[in-house]
């Protein structure tokens, strides 16, 4: 009885020898060959797989880069000047582009309806009646979700409010992915004006909420010469592509929720 046993354990043994042997002869013969390049490239992107270029990550970039001769300037994180040197073209960086958060109701300028003692999401303050502890149901609720996922450490909670570190900001979007209140926007670091706000109630109930708010005059649409401000459900919006910095808008916003970033 023992000798069919053992028999039966050494040919499975020797099949399972041959066939490990078989598959590293086919792996060896049909392992596809790697560009250098593409393991250079690799090495001088940013590194978070944040998709900000728009693919899944920065090897399936590197990928597309060297086999599919994709743009190799969209990330915007990486040494241009280093790319240029692996690829052997002039590589131009894309235009900066940087997060915003379209809110300025932190706690000192924002009314509160209640607040949490546990809450550390704020995703989950989201699903609380208000959207949150703040009285303004579109401001930001001010726990931090878009700063922990930051891969970049460019997002700071100040009295409240998420506030971007232009300077440190990849533009990746993961942030503007997990705000609930959809508040954070990707905009050209050279915009210069912002509508610091995302609330799309009515003046009076905007005052009630916050004392810097949108009050959807529409002053800023009729005063800018060029067409770049829209108000839409009592919210200004400024086209950034249409803006020449003219600076009219903040200058006649009687909520001064208009501001210059720089």
């Amino acid at each position: 009885m023992l000798v069919p046993v053992l028999t039966a354990c050494g040919v499975i043994a020797v099949i399972s020898v041959l066939i490990g042997v078989l598959l590293s002869v086919l792996s060896v013969k049909f392992k596809s060959k790697i560009d250098p390049k593409e393991e250079m490239l690799r090495s001088v992107l940013a590194g978070s797989n944040c998709g900000g270029c728009g693919y899944a990550g920065c090897d399936a970039y590197a990928k597309a880069v060297i086999y599919d001769g994709e743009n190799p300037g969209l990330c915007v994180a990486a040494d241009t000047k280093k790319i240029s040197e692996i690829l052997g073209v002039n590589v131009e960086g894309g235009k900066k582009k940087v997060a915003y958060v379209r809110c300025s109701g932190n706690c000192l300028k924002t009314n509160m309806n209640y607040s949490f003692d546990d809450t550390e999401d704020c995703r989950i303050a989201y699903l609380a009646p208000g959207h949150g502890s703040k009285k303004c149901p579109f401001g930001c609720c001010g726990f931090g979700t878009c700063a922990e996922v930051c891969p970049y450490d460019a997002i700071r909670i100040t009295d409240g409010l998420a506030v971007v570190d232009s300077e440190k900001c990849q533009a990746c979007g993961k942030c503007v992915l997990v705000c609930p209140n959809r508040l954070i926007e990707i905009i050209p670091n050279d915009a210069m004006y912002i509508v610091r706000c995302s609330s799309q109630k009515k003046g009076k109930v905007v005052k009630n909420a916050c004392t810097e708010g949108c009050i959807g005059c529409g002053v800023c649409m009729r005063v800018c010469p060029e067409g770049a401000i829209t108000v839409t459900n009592n919210l200004a919006r400024i086209n950034q592509d249409k803006c020449t910095r003219c600076g009219k808008c903040a200058e006649r916003c009687p909520s001064k929720i208009i501001i210059k970033r720089f």
